[in-house]
This record gives structure tokens, sequence and C-alpha cells, in this order.
């Protein structure tokens, strides 16, 4: 194999099993090296922690621990895909679990993204949440008003600049209501990472998604 950190094909075995490059110097476990590409297959393979743990005979906690790494590099990765592209339109996207649509209060809960499509690739770009003005609504002893207000403005002053109703956009969107069924009680500061993860999944194949994390997994280390 070549160096995983520089691509130079030159290595040296040591005795405890590991491999060190002649070029950058970096040494590495092949080992580790397998697991964690198996941990990627189960990763775009949409398998959970525990099911990747349980196929893989490993730990639940490292299995955790290494999706949430994927996250986070497919967010630096996603982001620099998206620099310098021309956009092609765009709109905005207000997301609210099913189980709490029914409360009106649960409106702040709401998670509001806008959606770029440049290329053939979907960009999404997460707002601020509007989570911390609920007390204030709550105690300003206006409620209904406010609620009423609010909710209008939800539907009516949404940002877009979209050619036809039917596009790319849209298309992301039901994937995306699709896919984050999959987890359950994502975290408010989690969410931006499991966005990333489903707009990396749409816009790339499964088997490139493996070649792709594969390709950055030490690159960005």
């Amino acid at each position: 194999m070549n160096c995983i950190y520089c691509n130079n094909k030159k290595l040296y075995e040591l005795k405890s099993g590991q491999l060190k490059c002649s070029a950058c110097k970096k040494k590495f476990s092949p080992q580790k090296i397998k697991r964690d590409f198996e941990l990627i297959e189960c990763f775009c393979k949409s398998m959970t922690a525990n099911q990747s743990a349980d196929y893989l005979g490993i730990n639940y906690l490292t299995v955790k621990t290494r999706f949430e790494l994927f996250r986070g590099l497919i967010a630096n990765f996603l982001e620099d895909a998206y620099q310098g592209k021309d956009v092609l339109e765009y709109d905005e996207y207000i997301y609210l679990n099913q189980s709490k649509k029914k409360v009106k209060e649960n409106i702040f809960d709401a998670q509001n993204f806008l959606t770029f499509h440049y290329e053939d690739k979907i960009y999404n770009m997460l707002m601020p949440n509007l989570n911390r003005y609920k007390n204030e609504f709550l105690d300003s002893g206006a409620q209904e008003a406010h609620f009423k207000e609010f909710s209008k403005f939800m539907m009516l002053n949404k940002i877009s600049k979209t050619q036809k109703r039917e596009n790319l956009i849209t298309k992301f969107w039901i994937f995306f209501e699709q896919e984050i069924l999959k987890y359950k009680g994502i975290r408010d500061k989690n969410f931006f990472y499991y966005l990333k993860e489903i707009e990396f999944k749409f816009n790339n194949s499964q088997e490139d998604q493996i070649l792709i994390l594969k390709s950055f997994l030490y690159k960005y280390l």
C-alpha cells in the first residue's frame, strides 16, 4: 500500500507492525486503516453506529466517535467543494420534526436552512436557530398574536430564487426528509453535521462517497 498521508510508495515495516513512510516519515497501522475503511463503507451504506458495531465486532463508542469524525470531515470537504461556484438557484427550507408539528410553541424548534443549486449539486447553509427567542415570546403576554404573525411570516416571507417548482432543490428536500428519519433525537448543536451528511450522500453515489471519504480521511487529520 502507499502512504496514507503523502501517497509515497516506499514504506518500511516496523517491529510494532506499523508502516513508516520514507518521504514524510509518518507512521500508521495497516490494521487501523483497514478498520477505518470498513467503517467508511458502513457509514456510506447508512448503517447506524449500533448496526456497524455489531457487524464489525467493534465497540459502539469507537464507531460513534469515528462517525462523528466522518461528519466533521464531510462538512469541511463540502465547504471546499462549494467555494467559488456559481449558484443557479436557491430556496429556503424550514424543518420541524413531525412529532412536534401539532404544538404551536414548537415552531421555535424548527431548523431553517438555505439550499443552493450549483452545477449538478446541492449546498446547504444553516441559519440561526430561533429557539433562543422562545422564552421571550412566551413571557411577553401576547403569545397568540406573536404566534399568528410569526407563522404568517414563516409561510409568506420565504427567500426564493428558483426557476420551477420541481427541481434539484425540491428533490433534495424530499431526500432529506426521508434520510433524517433514520436518526433519533438529534441535538440542535449536531443538526448541521447530519444536514451535511445528507447533502454529501445526495450529491454522490454510494461508490463515490466511499472513494471520496477514503481519499481525504487522513488528508484532513
